[in-house]
């Protein structure tokens, strides 16, 4: 796949050009642009980086009032560089969001997603559900990504469940990583993906996909800067969170076949099951809400979640999950006013 060629060249054709008689040079360097991705489109046409330089052509030309008749450019001499492999092209197409500022002239939106506790799933479209789904379900499963969430009683004879295991497949993506698997069981949430390293392997854009911790045992964050996308996987208590922050265009990157997300659709509705304690719980309601308001002040959804947990289970660490996943929620959203929702 040869779109790095076509977006270095674009780069080296409007890099110069500046103020309002820029007009005619830049539509004919887009029009060069978008040449160069139709003669790679059959071997690209799995490439993320060939669809975002697709996208932001079809923009600018016509946020340029470009036709998309007319002169081409022929391509500039490249200059020759002594450890092309790893420069430009491969670090730009590896570094998201600054590849997709400069195509769109503007930063990429961002969605948010996270399963705590019971488990309860904050969908990007911000429903939110709490869910029984024992055994493995999808929590993401896109071009670039697959999530799947395991979950087992939280107690015996209890019709709520909690994850206890979590797997994580970046997929490969040519220029920038090997695929990388993380996975994460409750009292093993290594710092390391499963064949020991901690980036993307030795691809020039390898480091763009790194590990670190940030609590051990109990907070670990996943950098992949090539998809724009920030993960953090806790452990409070005997159960594993989840929250994600991914670019809009890598979130919707599916097929109708891949129908079953729950951070994009939410729990199935036969799943779903009501945050109001009914029944003996393990401990009381008032009890329970007194040690969440300690940890979460606001009496939004985390804060019902937070007490229905304590009651289910009667462990107070379940207090920690929805603070840790709130606090996830106040680090990745791009609308600090979604952060309550209220039900």
């Amino acid at each position: 796949c040869k779109i790095l060629r076509c977006n270095s060249e674009y780069v080296a054709a409007t890099l110069h050009l500046r103020g309002p008689e820029r007009g005619a040079a830049f539509c004919t360097a887009l029009r060069s642009y978008s040449l160069c991705t139709r003669r790679t489109a059959r071997t690209c046409r799995g490439d993320l980086a060939f669809h975002s330089a697709v996208h932001g052509i079809e923009d600018l030309m016509i946020q340029n009032n470009c036709s998309k008749e007319g002169p081409t450019a022929p391509p500039r001499p490249r200059p020759a560089a002594p450890n092309a492999a790893h420069g430009f092209e491969a670090l730009d197409v590896c570094d998201y969001e600054r590849s997709f500022l400069y195509k769109h002239g503007r930063p990429p939106g961002f969605q948010h997603c996270a399963a705590f506790g019971d488990p309860h799933i904050r969908t990007f479209q911000h429903d939110f559900h709490t869910c029984r789904v024992e055994g493995s379900w999808p929590l993401l499963d896109n071009d670039y990504l697959f999530v799947q969430a395991t979950s087992s009683p939280v107690a015996k004879g209890s019709n709520a469940t909690v994850t206890s295991k979590l797997t994580i497949i970046f997929k490969n993506m040519k220029e920038c990583i090997d695929q990388k698997v993380y996975q994460a069981e409750l009292d093993n949430l290594p710092a390391a993906f499963q064949d020991g390293s901690v980036d993307g392997g030795a691809r020039p854009g390898g480091s763009s996909l790194s590990i670190r911790e940030r609590s051990p045992g109990r907070h670990v964050e996943i950098r992949a800067g090539y998809i724009g996308t920030t993960i953090a996987v806790r452990q409070a208590g005997r159960q594993l969170s989840f929250s994600i922050r991914a670019a809009e265009e890598v979130a919707r990157a599916f097929t109708e076949e891949q129908d079953l997300q729950l951070c994009v659709g939410g729990c199935p509705r036969s799943q779903r099951m009501s945050r109001s304690p009914h029944g003996r719980g393990r401990v009381p309601a008032e009890t329970a809400r007194a040690l969440c308001r300690e940890m979460l002040p606001v009496e939004d959804v985390y804060f019902q979640s937070c007490v229905f947990d304590v009651v289910t289970s009667g462990d107070a660490n379940f207090t920690m999950a929805a603070h840790g996943a709130l606090e996830d929620a106040r680090l990745f959203l791009p609308d600090a006013e979604k952060l309550h929702i209220f039900q």
